[in-house]
């Protein structure tokens, strides 16, 4: 199975980039399965229903969130009737929408998609190690689901790295999302799970982690805040990691790390090429 994960997207440049490279992506690369973290969309914080079809309509399977999945207080509504948006799996259990879904890929297979929220340096939610485990527990990989994809929000490398191994043989891919900077680290792990410390954003490089300069850098500098921050709305890198899965385990077999356009070098997996 060739299954694709974008990292988060930032703002409007980063929706401009999902519509112009994703849907060459999905066709060029034959992907079976999308993967877009949009917690980052609408201005830089949460998501719309309109944007959430924005990225169905681009190519997207699924859209996973974050940390700012309620900033758009319309998401706490629609996330309940539409079927492919997911919410971290350990907030609170009384907040709207779910934290995993099993999708329908393009071959026909059956992909299970996890989000989590990680708490080191991020509010105290319930522990992510635990929902993941039940998750994982319920639909095995190679039984009940063909491949599973786990989108682990977090600020801290330790426990994004703690959770790669933790999910190891039991997932396909363990890929970090919300600090915004790829890193280069994307491998296979011993037990056969894809595994990429952060995926990067989708959104303009030319910032600071997505947003215009001028607010952060004022606030290092001198302490002070003197306005909100707002998305940097320059040419966006689409950010993110591409793995290949066996189809009778559901563990990958090759990983690649994906960047289009923008001002980052560029990367694609040569594998599909």
């Amino acid at each position: 199975m060739r299954i694709l994960f974008v990292g988060d997207v930032v703002g409007r440049s980063g929706r401009n980039a999902i519509a112009e490279y994703l849907p060459d992506a999905k066709r060029d690369w034959k992907l079976d399965l999308v993967v877009v973290n949009g917690e980052n969309a609408a201005g830089g914080f949460g998501i719309t229903e309109a944007i959430y079809h924005e990225f169905i309509d681009a190519g997207a399977d699924v859209v996973t969130l974050g940390n700012h999945a309620w900033r758009q207080r319309e998401a706490l509504v629609f996330i309940e009737r539409v079927p492919a948006l997911i919410r971290p799996v350990n907030f609170p259990k009384n907040n709207p929408g779910k934290g995993a879904a099993m999708i329908e890929a393009a071959n026909g297979g059956r992909v299970l998609v996890i989000n989590a929220q990680g708490r080191v340096f991020m509010e105290p939610l319930n522990d992510p190690f635990a929902m993941v485990e039940r998750e994982l527990e319920a639909c095995k990989l190679g039984e009940g689901a063909d491949a599973i994809i786990v989108d682990f929000h977090a600020e801290a490398t330790s426990e994004k790295q703690a959770m790669g191994h933790f999910c190891d043989g039991r997932a396909s891919l363990v890929v970090g999302t919300h600090t915004h900077i790829p890193t280069s680290d994307y491998r296979i792990l011993g037990g056969g799970t894809a595994y990429m410390t952060d995926a990067g954003m989708t959104g303009d490089y030319n910032s600071v982690i997505g947003m215009d300069k001028e607010e952060p850098l004022t606030r290092f500098t001198t302490g002070l805040t003197t306005g909100r921050y707002e998305p940097a709305n320059g040419v966006a890198t689409l950010s993110g990691v591409a793995i290949e899965t066996d189809d009778a385990t559901g563990l990958a077999t090759r990983i690649a790390p994906v960047r289009l356009g923008g001002t980052l070098a560029p990367a694609k997996p040569d594998f599909w090429m």
